[in-house]
């Protein structure tokens, strides 16, 4: 495909949806693009798009790949509402004038370049595409979502690329906004070590560290954060060191050799409680910890630990 310079910018717009990524990704807003694709394939697109019986039986059907991990009932008020944020239609109440309240929005006017564009083959298989990889990490539901929309499932490189396709930019903006709010929550201070250093030229020796990788999870809330020091940093990474639900540090001993001065051994902070922030909202979330566990830091049976 070679997207028009609209057809650009709507997939843009699509692989940079505001969408909650506390935990897993929530799902509602691509699938409700997903649907809308599929009322284009056959036809059934109009500029007014109405609140209907019928798209809510079309969402929850989308929405079944998807139940498993969602505990709550789907509610399609919330993506057909806050979906204006991204710019895609704008919600009208039942007199057809744009609505500010969720609950009386009974119908969305499109805007009209993206419905254009809708209308076009070739872009709806690339916003399916982009929804897909960059939406749904798991790849039973991926899947399970291209054999629904018709599409062949792709080899996992395509995917990859399908995921980050028209997503730098506002990646970039993101990364940003997340350093800025996890370095001064911690105080520009070393989780582990509480070792603080800021300078005129160079700023915070700490950096914002992903809890859980960010090339998997996608998330930049500052949940999924630590302050933490360049050799903190590196060494959580290669999984050397994590925390448990109480934020004390354990240590995988038997995984590395160190020598140096006590005071900056990684070894001596076994069982020491981190620097967490002063408000309790910027706390790593205790599922983000269960991820590094697992998926850096190592299984317990197989390790022997300082706790």
């Amino acid at each position: 495909m070679q997207p028009t310079d609209q057809c650009e910018k709507w997939l843009k717009v699509a692989a940079n949806l505001r969408v909650d990524r506390k935990d897993n990704i929530a799902p509602h807003k691509p699938l409700l693009l997903l649907v809308v694709a599929e009322l284009a394939e056959q036809g059934k697109l109009e500029p007014f798009l109405p609140l209907t019986g019928e798209l809510v039986f079309r969402f929850l059907a989308f929405w079944t790949v998807v139940a498993n991990r969602r505990s709550q009932k789907p509610n399609i008020r919330l993506p057909f509402y806050h979906i204006r944020s991204d710019g895609c239609w704008t919600p009208l109440n039942e007199d057809g004038e744009p609505t500010l309240e969720r609950m009386r929005a009974a119908a969305a006017r499109f805007d009209e370049s993206f419905i254009a564009c809708l209308h076009d083959p070739a872009f709806r298989k690339q916003l399916r595409r982009v929804l897909i990889a960059r939406y749904f990490t798991d790849p039973t539901e991926r899947a399970a979502l291209y054999d629904l929309v018709g599409l062949p499932v792709p080899p996992d490189d395509v995917v990859r690329a399908d995921a980050k396709l028209y997503a730098e930019s506002r990646d970039r903006g993101r990364e940003a906004r997340f350093r800025l709010t996890v370095v001064p929550a911690y105080n520009y201070t070393c989780t582990l070590t509480r070792y603080r250093c800021v300078t005129a030229d160079a700023g915070s020796i700490v950096d914002a560290a992903h809890i859980h990788q960010f090339a998997d999870s996608r998330n930049n809330h500052p949940q999924n954060g630590l302050a933490l020091s360049k050799n903190a940093h590196w060494m959580f990474d290669a999984g050397l060191w994590s925390l448990d639900d109480d934020y004390r540090v354990i240590v995988a001993k038997d995984r590395f050799d160190e020598a140096g001065e006590d005071a900056f051994l990684l070894k001596r902070f076994a069982g020491r409680r981190v620097e967490l922030p002063g408000r309790r909202e910027n706390w790593p979330d205790r599922a983000h910890l269960a991820w590094h566990r697992e998926n850096r830091f190592g299984r317990r049976t197989e390790l022997n630990l300082l706790k």
